[in-house]
């Protein structure tokens, strides 16, 4: 009798993952098919990376830009479907790897959301580098009030950042480097908003993870950063790292007038968005 009743509950866990494999299937292939898309831009802007840009024709320009709007396009789609399947399979260990390869286009409330400790795949191997990731969204999450750092500006002069934080502006501390590229491609996105709103009360200072002065300097001469500036020069070893739990370039958080987070990686459209609906 007993073995006749162990045979029944292998038979039924065999039908459930069965099952199981049959509904995830569809989100399967979705997913593939936007990993396939994605290594398709990849290879297509490696391409485009070989060249100086300064020598790039209109219709290369042009390619760059669509490519970056395909990219935004496709994470957002396989964000979207990412948070379907965790929330879908939640009992399962089914949503582990995807969770993994979004954590970074996840905002602080969602990735805490995919990392329920109840869930069935929360002690999957692969979540590792994300659990590090909520960690570190911990310390900048919005609501926690600004954490003051102190370092030099570029004339050697000491500064802190409650200088110009919680005096009754919101304020963006944008943590960068004149090394990184992505940091650079951004940068005109943050010129354009300081340029835009500045004179409504937004400002803006530049954390630099720089390690050597002059790269320093120069970035932010040749990117036009006319807001201020402040950098201990320590590379990923800043103050700022420990502070705000800063693991990658560029970030950054949005601080309300008393010095509030509101919003933490702002980038592009959406950091467009967020001041639009501020100085509406």
């Amino acid at each position: 009798m007993k073995k006749i009743f162990l045979a029944a509950i292998l038979v039924a866990q065999v039908f459930v993952a069965n099952a199981q494999s049959a509904d995830t299937k569809p989100y399967e292939e979705k997913m593939n098919k936007i990993e396939s898309e994605f290594n398709d831009l990849q290879t297509a802007y490696k391409a485009l990376s070989k060249k100086d840009p300064k020598t790039f024709t209109d219709a290369e320009k042009q390619q760059l830009q669509a490519i970056m709007t395909k990219a935004d396009s496709l994470t957002e789609v396989q964000l979207a479907a990412t948070l379907e399947i965790m929330r879908k399979f939640k009992a399962t260990s089914f949503p582990a790897k995807y969770v993994a390869d979004a954590m970074y286009d996840m905002s602080y409330e969602e990735l805490k959301e995919a990392l329920d400790p109840t869930s069935g795949y929360y002690n999957d191997e692969v979540l590792k580098q994300a659990k590090s990731q909520l960690a570190s969204l911990e310390l900048r999450r919005p609501g926690l009030m600004f954490t003051d750092l102190t370092m030099n500006d570029m004339n050697d002069k000491t500064v802190k950042l409650s200088q110009w934080v919680g005096k009754g502006n919101y304020v963006l501390v944008d943590f960068w480097a004149s090394w990184c590229g992505p940091c650079r491609q951004e940068m005109p996105n943050v010129v354009a908003a300081y340029e835009k709103y500045h004179a409504k009360g937004f400002d803006v200072v530049g954390v630099s993870f720089d390690n050597k002065k002059d790269k320093w300097t120069a970035g932010v001469e040749k990117l036009g950063m006319k807001w201020h500036q402040m950098s201990d020069l320590k590379g990923w070893q800043s103050a700022a790292s420990a502070a705000y739990g800063i693991r990658s370039i560029p970030s950054n958080v949005l601080l309300d007038p008393q010095g509030k987070i509101v919003a933490s990686d702002l980038r592009g459209e959406d950091l467009q968005n967020k001041l639009a609906e501020i100085y509406k």
